[in-house]
């Protein structure tokens, strides 16, 4: 058994880290609630600006724009596939970045030419140490994801989208499913497909699954023309809310990953206190015995 020395010296270690944990898990509570109501404060506008192209995706001709997919032509093999990975800027929240990463690989296994922009620090050095071609990093944004900086990253996807750098453009980013639980997943970007937006947008709003399709519309100068304004302003919003909600699940994961922690220094805490009044209890008997001990030798010895 360990003395009553080194048993108080890991007591004050894991207190000290519990400290650390548990300021981790109220920072990141508080990160939580501000990004949330920053995303809230701005959802309404982008709201109503998909819910615009939604319409333009029914009342438009298909294969009349090249943002939407024209299910009569393949799509070229050519060119390459642009991935956005949006991951953190530092661990220490369970498998968030991991789960990312994995399904990035395997999104990118097969491919010829993928064209991959990160965001994060921790991705960045992943490809990195991996050797796989990053053609841009967006650093320092992880962790304060803005309008600006969603702004930035989505003109420049687009950008390369647009000069046919690039046949279609896919996110893959974390959600946060509920208190407990984030969701990984892959979403496309551009080309948009029309069925899809359309089919998403109805279970939501039966205002747009009752509206008569075969309304006539009429876009002027050009559907590609209104498109040009639009898309850039929902590509914003769709990064920034990508960001976002990634933001929110890095820290609600690593709010459970430091609730974990606290939990297991309890349980740790708990144990040795146990061993240090046990050692305490073995010394205390100890020196009891050998007091006895010597009180009996010298009764022996004053009876000679």
């Amino acid at each position: 058994m360990a003395n009553t020395r080194e048993i108080k010296g890991r007591i004050k270690s894991i207190q000290d880290t519990r400290k650390i944990t548990n300021a981790m898990y109220l920072i990141s509570s508080t990160k939580l609630r501000k990004v949330k109501k920053e995303l809230d404060a701005t959802r309404p506008y982008f709201s109503t600006l998909q819910k615009a192209i939604v319409r333009m995706a029914q009342h438009s001709p298909e294969g009349e724009s090249r943002y939407f997919i024209n299910h009569e032509r393949e799509m070229p093999t050519s060119l390459r596939r642009g991935y956005l990975v949006i991951t953190a800027d530092k661990g220490l929240a369970g498998a968030y970045n991991h789960n990312v990463l994995k399904l990035a690989m395997q999104q990118m296994e097969g491919q010829t030419k993928p064209s991959l922009f990160v965001v994060g620090e921790y991705g960045h050095q992943f490809f990195k140490e991996r050797h796989i071609p990053i053609e841009q990093s967006f650093l320092y944004t992880a962790q304060n994801p803005t309008l600006d900086r969603a702004r930035r990253i989505a003109l420049e996807l687009l950008d390369r989208y647009d000069r046919g750098e690039l046949d279609g453009i896919h996110i893959i980013y974390t959600n946060v499913k509920n208190a407990v639980a984030n969701d990984t997943i892959m979403t496309r970007l551009l080309p948009l497909d029309r069925e899809a937006l359309i089919a998403d947008e109805s279970a939501t709003d039966r205002s747009l699954e009752m509206e008569d399709i075969r309304t006539s519309y009429e876009f002027n100068p050009s559907l590609d023309e209104v498109l040009d304004h639009l898309i850039p302003n929902y590509l914003v919003g769709f990064v920034y809310s990508a960001l976002v909600d990634s933001f929110c699940a890095e820290q609600n994961a690593r709010m459970m990953a430091m609730d974990a922690a606290n939990r297991n220094a309890d349980a740790m805490l708990h144990d040795l206190n146990i061993q240090y009044n046990r050692a305490r209890q073995a010394m205390i008997t100890q020196e009891i015995t050998e007091v006895a001990a010597g009180a009996k030798a010298q009764r022996k010895i004053k009876s000679v």
